[in-house]
């Protein structure tokens, strides 16, 4: 069928104005490829079905929207943590801001760098994870991202990596517009936890393809930072090996527009994947969690638990599909998305999805929208805690099971203060 011709014009716009990154034979044919898809699919529209409740058009206009930086004054967030710093402003590497690239069991490479090599094991992986989460819904950000992305990280994990890797995005300028594509390949019995904080740039499209081998274990903790005019559009694709272990969560406070697509393929049995998102919104705040996970083996595990905190006219929207395979018997698919609106001006949109084709499944799903709890606002007023802090202690404990599916206790707990600041503020 061929495209409307309102799609057609915004892709051949966009592509107008970005500059093509050149690379080794595999590189160049792995963006070839996306080009290709990003040209048969278009751009998305609003008339799109999986982009009815979020506007795109400022993800695709050709320049970015200018946003103002934010001058951050608290701490950095996990500064408390030991870990590997590697730090881009607005998309661009800083080499005197990042750590040596060294890890035990970990290799950590460049793609502007890698790319440029004849033989390199991304290779496999570089646009394949994208290419198999675009059906059977298009992606098409993500497809533009590989083609026109020129840096980002390369991590070849062959064991347990002896501290957490740190992805540090700034923004500095106000009309940036930056690309970013990782790819994380996890060896079997390996093991890692890959950190993500900050602003980005004032238009940020990230594409992160991670494989996790049979019997690893990949850790994912994102807090996605306080400059509140920025637009933001993710990707997470994930394919997992047998009895592998895959879990991410994201943190998201502030920002006019963002979408956080993840695509999770579970193809090794006895493998389980934990995808978990908490937001704060005050305003002209627009979150959109986008997940499509597939079961393809046996006796595998899946969650995905999302909150959302909404006031004064901020919109969230949750879109979760659970798809079974035949051949995946004993499927665990859990399924949770809820909204907790502070006033009566903001908005919470939910699409959950099942999709079942095997017989021995234990699959559920869920998605509740509601006020503050008079009742318990009640008992903890009787007890002398102000109504504003009380609504505070409420709100943290509505997210709490969220933010519970982060295994680390110390990276729990910095979240959980960067909550607490954020309502603080709001309060104060």
């Amino acid at each position: 069928m061929a495209l409307p011709q309102a799609k057609l014009d915004a892709t051949e716009a966009r592509l107008a104005v970005a500059a093509r990154p050149s690379g080794a034979a595999w590189a160049d044919a792995a963006r070839d490829g996306a080009l290709a898809r990003l040209r048969a699919q278009g751009l998305p529209h609003r008339r799109d079905e999986y982009w009815k409740f979020t506007n795109p058009d400022t993800l695709v206009q050709p320049e970015a929207p200018e946003a103002a930086t934010f001058d951050e004054t608290d701490a950095p967030i996990f500064d408390a943590v030991e870990r590997l710093k590697i730090v881009f402003v607005d998309g661009v590497f800083d080499a005197g801001a990042s750590d040596d690239l060294a890890l035990e069991g970990v290799t950590i490479e460049r793609l502007s760098e890698a790319a440029q090599s004849d033989i390199h094991w991304a290779k496999e992986l570089y646009g394949v994870l994208e290419e198999r989460g675009q059906d059977p819904v298009a992606r098409p950000l993500a497809a533009l991202n590989t083609a026109l992305a020129d840096d980002g990280v390369l991590i070849h994990v062959t064991g347990k990596a002896s501290k957490p890797i740190n992805l540090i995005y700034h923004h500095q300028s106000p009309r940036s517009d930056a690309m970013l594509h990782h790819v994380v390949k996890l060896d079997p019995g390996a093991e890692v936890t890959l950190l993500e904080n900050g602003p980005a740039a004032a238009r940020f499209n990230a594409v992160m393809e991670v494989e996790v081998a049979d019997g690893a274990a990949f850790h994912h903790v994102r807090a996605q930072g306080r400059d509140h005019e920025r637009r933001t559009a993710t990707h997470l694709f994930a394919r997992l090996g047998e009895e592998s272990t895959f879990k991410t969560f994201t943190l998201t406070a502030n920002g006019v527009l963002t979408r956080n697509e993840c695509v999770v393929e579970m193809k090794g049995d006895d493998a389980a994947a934990h995808i978990a998102g908490a937001c704060v919104g005050d305003g002209d705040f627009h979150h959109d969690d986008t997940v499509f996970v597939t079961h393809d083996a046996v006796n595998c595990e899946s969650r995905q638990v999302f909150k959302k905190v909404l006031r004064n006219g901020a919109r969230g929207v949750f879109q979760g599909k659970i798809l079974v395979k035949p051949d995946a018997q004993k499927t665990d698919g859990y399924q949770i998305s809820q909204s907790l609106l502070l006033d009566g001006d903001s908005e919470f949109d939910a699409k959950p999805e099942l999709e079942i084709y095997a017989d021995d499944v234990a699959c559920s799903h869920g998605s509740t929208s509601g006020a503050i709890d008079e009742e318990g606002l009640f008992y903890l007023r009787a007890r002398g805690v102000p109504k504003d802090i009380a609504t505070d202690l409420l709100t943290l404990a509505f997210l709490a099971e969220a933010v519970d599916e982060i295994e680390n206790e110390d990276l729990r707990a910095e979240l959980v203060n960067l909550l607490e600041g954020w309502l603080g503020r709001r309060r104060g």
